[in-house]
C-alpha cells in the first residue's frame, strides 16, 4: 500500500535532530510523500531550501491563524509576492483559516479571505485549519468563493457541515482525532462520506493519536491513522488505501 501524509510539520524543531529517521521509518511503511504546510512569512521563505533537501516533500505558505499575533500588516502582501515567485513549488495555500480560541474573529476572517483569493489567483488549492469556526469559514467562501477546493485539515464535524465543504470541491482531512472515544460525531462522519472525499494526514508533531498523548506525533503514524478510518469503513483496507492515494494526488495535484 502506498500512502501520503498530506499535513505534516516536518520542519518544525521537534525533527530538527531526527528528520532523516523518521522519514526512513516512513518510508518502509510506504508512505512516501508529505505536504508542510506554512505557518509564518518567515517560516514559508525557508520552505522552498527544505523541501529541496528531501525528496517526496511537497510544500504550502500560509499564516496560521494560531500565530496572529506575530503577522505584520504587510505579511500577507509579502506572502503573496513570495507565493508568485515560488509557485512552481507549491501545493496549496495554506495553512489558513479561521480559530475561535484565538483573538479578534475580525482580522483572522479578512486574513482567511486573502488567503482564498490567493489562492485563486495562482489556481492552487487551499489547506484549511477550523475550530469552533465551521460557521466562519462558510461566510468567508460566500464572500470569496473557492476556486480550487482543498483539504479541511483535520475535519471533525457533523455531515452537514462535511456536505457544505464537499459541494465546495473539497477533501476532508483525517487525523489523529478519529482514534479518540469522544470524536464519535465525528467517526460517524467520516464513515457516511464517500470515500473519495477523504484524505490522510498525521499534523506532526502535534496531534498525537489515543494512547500517545503527550508524546511528539511522527510521520509513521499515518499508517495508524488509516487503520482507524479502516474501522470504520465498509471498503476493503486496499481499496480504501488505493482510492485515498489517488484523491490526494488529484486535489493537491503531486
Amino acid at each position: 500500500m502506498r500512502f501520503i501524509d498530506t499535513h505534516c510539520h516536518l520542519d518544525f524543531e521537534e525533527f530538527r535532530d531526527s528528520l532523516p529517521q523518521h522519514l526512513t521509518e516512513a518510508q518502509a511503511l510506504g508512505i512516501g510523500q508529505w505536504v508542510v504546510p506554512g505557518v509564518t512569512l518567515a517560516q514559508c521563505r525557508t520552505l522552498p531550501a527544505f523541501a529541496q533537501q528531501y525528496p517526496g516533500v511537497h510544500i504550502a505558505f500560509g499564516l496560521h491563524p494560531y500565530f496572529m499575533a506575530q503577522h505584520n500588516a504587510a505579511d500577507m502582501s509579502d506572502l503573496a509576492a513570495l507565493a508568485h515567485l515560488h509557485r512552481s513549488q507549491l501545493v496549496a495555500i495554506g495553512e489558513c483559516g479561521i480559530d475561535a480560541m484565538v483573538a479578534d474573529i475580525d482580522a483572522q476572517q479578512h486574513l482567511f479571505i486573502e488567503h482564498i483569493a490567493l489562492a485563486n489567483a495562482l489556481s492552487l488549492p487551499l489547506i484549511v485549519h477550523h475550530r469552533k469556526s465551521h460557521h466562519l469559514l462558510a461566510k468567508a467562501f460566500k464572500q470569496c468563493p473557492p476556486q480550487n477546493g482543498g483539504v479541511i485539515h483535520a475535519f471533525s464535524g457533523s455531515l452537514q457541515d462535511a456536505q457544505s465543504y464537499l459541494k465546495l470541491g473539497f477533501k476532508l482531512g483525517v487525523g489523529g482525532t478519529i482514534s479518540y472515544p469522544r470524536a464519535a460525531k465525528t467517526r460517524t462522519t467520516l464513515a457516511q462520506v464517500p470515500l473519495e472525499s477523504l484524505v490522510l494526514e498525521t499534523d506532526a508533531p502535534s496531534m498525537p493519536l489515543s494512547g500517545y498523548q503527550g508524546q511528539v506525533n511522527v510521520p509513521k503514524r499515518v499508517v495508524e491513522v488509516f487503520e482507524h478510518l479502516c474501522a470504520i469503513r465498509e471498503e476493503s483496507p486496499q481499496d480504501i488505501a488505493e482510492v485515498i492515494f489517488k484523491t490526494s494526488q488529484e486535489i493537491l495535484s503531486l
